[in-house]
């Protein structure tokens, strides 16, 4: 069995810069390579057409090509071709796509096409509430209609993607998965410190972390706080998103937090390593990684209680959950993790337990690989 993913990003150095999907992906990827399947990765958008081995995974990067008009379509058939010509060479029986700004649409696949549910444009509008570009909602429905079956990260995501899109087709829960012999414990540099790790964006819960760590410091005053990721605008005063959260924080709060920009990948783990608690308090997510890799290294953590969260995380089992919104009950919350250290042992032994038998690769990777042969008849 030969399974493709086509995808806008991927996590390697010789391709422009990957997040979450691109993660979820590699994880699954190279968990399938080691048992043994034939997998390759189709990455458009590329600075130029090259092709690499990676952890066993074939890649195959596709260049940008300029047209004089209409550049968008005439690109989507460059690929088309590309997939038709490595569908025949290499014999893939099964292509999966990420729901994404509709990456599969006006491609013709002779193979059975898999649409995977990870958040759409669509998706991340309605949880913001914001109003999505007309263009950008053809796309994703019509990629959603070529689909022979769709795959969904979150149950919550599957239910209100069908609401969006008006989908009548079953849609199947798969939920992402985690290398847990990767993201390992290590607890011997913890510090007395609560990290955010991602974009440093409004729907992530970072302004209501700066709210919640102002009642954190007058509390514990030693505690520190650190923003790890990259600043983006901010979609409402058209701001820098650390000036927001500069603004929101006292001067006593402001003096223990740190903001480090962009760190490689590899490089995350130490600063997860050395956080006491991690503090992730998205708005909008489908089931992200971030969380995942946290739990798997036994982190305290505390997370948002929205829809996808109550399928990853128990409260009080694996970590707390709060309304991003209530800013005194997440500094509690934070504060319990900071005052108790048998509390951050108990709650972060219950997520990697949690990891382990639920979102392992181990796990994953077989109903993936079940659900696929399904899809071809295997």
């Amino acid at each position: 069995m030969h399974i493709a993913f086509l995808t806008p990003e991927y996590p390697h150095p010789d391709l422009a810069k990957s997040g979450g999907l691109g993660t979820s992906i590699k994880n699954i990827a190279t968990a399938m390579a080691a048992r043994g399947l034939q997998v390759s990765v189709i990455v458009p958008y590329q600075s130029k057409d090259f092709t690499f081995k990676d952890d066993g995974i074939s890649i195959y990067a596709l260049g940008k090509k300029e047209y004089l008009f209409a550049n968008w379509y005439f690109y989507k058939k460059y690929i088309s071709k590309k997939i038709e010509e490595l569908c025949t060479q290499h014999n893939i029986n099964l292509i999966e796509g990420p729901d994404w700004t509709g990456i599969g649409t006006f491609i013709k696949f002779k193979v059975p096409y898999v649409v995977r549910l990870n958040g759409s444009d669509a998706y991340f509008c309605r949880m913001d509430r914001r109003v999505q570009k007309r263009k950008n909602f053809f796309l994703e429905k019509k990629n959603l209609q070529k689909a022979n079956a769709i795959l969904s990260a979150s149950q919550y995501t599957a239910d209100i993607t069908a609401k969006i899109f008006k989908l009548k087709n079953k849609i199947t829960t798969i939920h992402n998965a985690i290398d847990v012999e990767h993201f390992v414990p290590n607890h011997s540099k913890t510090k007395n410190q609560i990290l955010y790790f991602g974009t440093v964006i409004r729907k992530k819960g970072v302004l209501d972390i700066a709210h919640a760590f102002n009642l954190v410091i007058l509390q514990k005053p030693d505690t520190e706080l650190l923003f790890l990721g990259k600043d983006v605008i901010d979609m409402l005063f058209c701001v820098s998103t650390i000036s927001l959260i500069k603004d929101i924080l006292s001067p006593q709060a402001l003096e223990k937090t740190t903001f480090v920009n962009n760190v490689p990948y590899k490089e995350v783990q130490q600063y997860i390593a050395q956080a006491g608690v991690v503090c992730l308090p998205s708005y909008a997510e489908a089931f992200p990684m971030t969380w995942l890799e946290a739990m798997s290294m036994e982190k305290a953590l505390v997370t948002s209680d929205i829809g996808w969260a109550q399928e990853m995380v128990i409260h009080g089992i694996t970590g707390f959950m709060v309304n991003p919104s209530h800013h005194t009950e997440m500094s509690e919350y934070l504060l319990n993790f900071l005052r108790n250290p048998d509390l951050k042992k108990e709650l972060g032994n219950g997520a990697r337990e949690r990891v382990k038998s639920h979102f392992s690769t181990q796990v994953i990777v077989e109903k993936n690989i079940a659900y696929y042969k399904k899809q071809i008849g295997v």
